[in-house]
């Protein structure tokens, strides 16, 4: 790796869409990738993969769900990179397959409290590890995984599964997006959410019609925007529409 390269950190990436975007960055001459997992064994096993392949990464253990674990993290970052140009907050849970989670009416507190543990909380704790690193060097595009399921202008008519707690988790990371991109203003420092769409994930199932790969695509466009773009927007899947569409909160 060398130092003039911009460093990416995507959770939640041993697997699935979080490997989908680590792939097609890591592609990327100008950017070296450092996927992650809850699991050091996992991390290991995937840069292994990738390496195969001949795609060079690094990798570290990373629970964002745990405030120690980014520390430790961070500090390492620090220590190796001193620097992240590129967060990619994909780590996340659904839940949606709880019978609990078929109403609004039946959602458990703590399976809501847990969900946003991760998709929500997580998702802030990385940003404000990650933001006065951006801040020291005047760049920085953070990428926040959301779902077409968050749009409060959508979810009266649209035909998704209820998800409460999945749903709700990511309202809160489209608020969260919107609140930093409003700190953010008139900074180099890039902030988006965006819908992969349904795809085959573990999460999304072998039904989904788009793959990994076409999920990944509007990651990868926010993930490399030029100076001067979109700040604090919500995108749906390019594939879905054949470009960058804006969502409504």
């Amino acid at each position: 790796m060398t130092t003039n390269r911009k460093v990416a950190v995507i959770t939640g990436s041993y697997k699935g869409l979080g490997l989908a975007i680590a792939r097609e960055l890591a592609q990327q001459d100008d950017i070296w990738v450092i996927i992650t997992s809850r699991k050091e064994t996992d991390c290991q096993a995937t840069e292994q993969k990738l390496k195969a392949e001949g795609i060079e990464v690094d990798c570290h253990q990373l629970d964002v769900s745990d405030a120690e674990s980014v520390t430790r993290f961070m500090e390492w970052v620090n220590s190796a990179y001193g620097r992240v140009d590129i967060l990619v907050n994909n780590a996340g849970v659904s839940n949606a397959d709880l019978p609990t989670e078929a109403s609004i009416l039946t959602a458990k507190a703590e399976t809501m409290l847990d969900t946003f543990k991760i998709n929500t909380v997580g998702a802030l704790r990385m940003c404000q590890a990650v933001i006065p690193l951006m801040q020291q060097r005047g760049y920085g595009r953070i990428v926040n995984v959301s779902t077409e399921m968050a749009s409060l202008q959508q979810i009266p008519q649209d035909f998704y599964p209820p998800a409460p707690s999945y749903r709700m988790s990511k309202v809160g990371l489209n608020a969260m997006t919107a609140m930093l991109a409003k700190e953010l203003k008139d900074t180099n420092i890039l902030i988006n959410s965006y819908s992969p769409g349904w795809t085959k994930t573990d999460m999304g199932g072998d039904d989904a019609p788009y793959t990994v790969k076409e999920g990944a695509e509007t990651a990868v466009y926010l993930a490399t925007l030029p100076d001067g773009s979109s700040q604090g927007g919500f995108f749906a899947e390019m594939r879905k529409f054949g470009g960058a569409v804006v969502l409504p909160w």
